[in-house]
């Protein structure tokens, strides 16, 4: 793959801050940590409970396409256990753990959160960096339920830092893009609302696919 070099990530700094929705926190009903294989979503999330900002931590999601080969036991568990070990009590827990993508996510929740009759007027959604913009335009569209006041966070980390020994920085490009790419086309078929997207940024998007960075795009048609 190609080489990060100076344009690549002037090119995906664009991308990866138009991704940022940049929320102000304030107190909240809940706490909603979408599954990943990131499990610094679930220390944000933990964090944020533990800093009193909502009385509930939900997780959310099973096995999806980047953790399904790589974990044995549901996102959402695993979250669960790290929220647990940095001192979140278990009964301040909740685990959906079979949704498989971001729609299901939200959809199960909800039935979550009826079952158990928590209602939820304002709620904190916690996700990758790279997908704020994503998570809250799929939530908007999703949501079963009465209107719910949402912010969207993610772990404070800046493109810089995000590459860890799990996930490369050439990886972290590759899928910004998809989700750029989705943002862009779910709209239309009904899976999120419409974001606004601006040209500098779709420009970036077009030229970092130019360099190769294609492995997580869908296909258009």
């Amino acid at each position: 793959m190609t080489h990060l070099n100076s344009e690549t990530i002037r090119l995906s700094q664009l991308i990866w801050d138009y991704h940022h929705l940049n929320h102000a926190l304030s107190p909240a009903d809940c706490i909603l940590a979408l599954g990943s294989h990131d499990t610094r979503v679930a220390e944000r999330g933990a964090e944020l409970f533990l800093q009193g900002f909502a009385p509930l931590l939900v997780f959310t999601g099973g096995l999806g396409r980047l953790t399904e080969g790589m974990w044995d036991e549901p996102e959402a568990n695993k979250f669960a256990r790290i929220a647990v070990e940095m001192g979140v009590p278990p009964d301040k827990i909740l685990i959906e753990n079979r949704s498989t993508n971001s729609g299901e996510n939200i959809i199960l929740t909800h039935q979550l959160l009826q079952k158990n009759d928590i209602p939820v007027r304002r709620m904190i959604l916690v996700q990758k960096p790279y997908m704020e913009r994503r998570a809250y335009a799929t939530f908007m569209q999703q949501w079963p339920g009465e209107a719910v006041d949402i912010m969207v966070t993610s772990p404070q980390i800046s493109f810089a830092d995000y590459p860890n020994h799990e996930i490369s920085q050439t990886e972290v490009v590759n899928i910004m893009l998809g989700d750029l790419q989705r943002i862009k086309i779910y709209p239309p078929l009904g899976f999120q609302i419409y974001q606004d997207i601006p040209a500098a940024v779709w420009s970036a998007y077009e030229q970092l696919i130019a360099k190769g960075f294609t492995s997580h795009l869908m296909p258009e048609n």
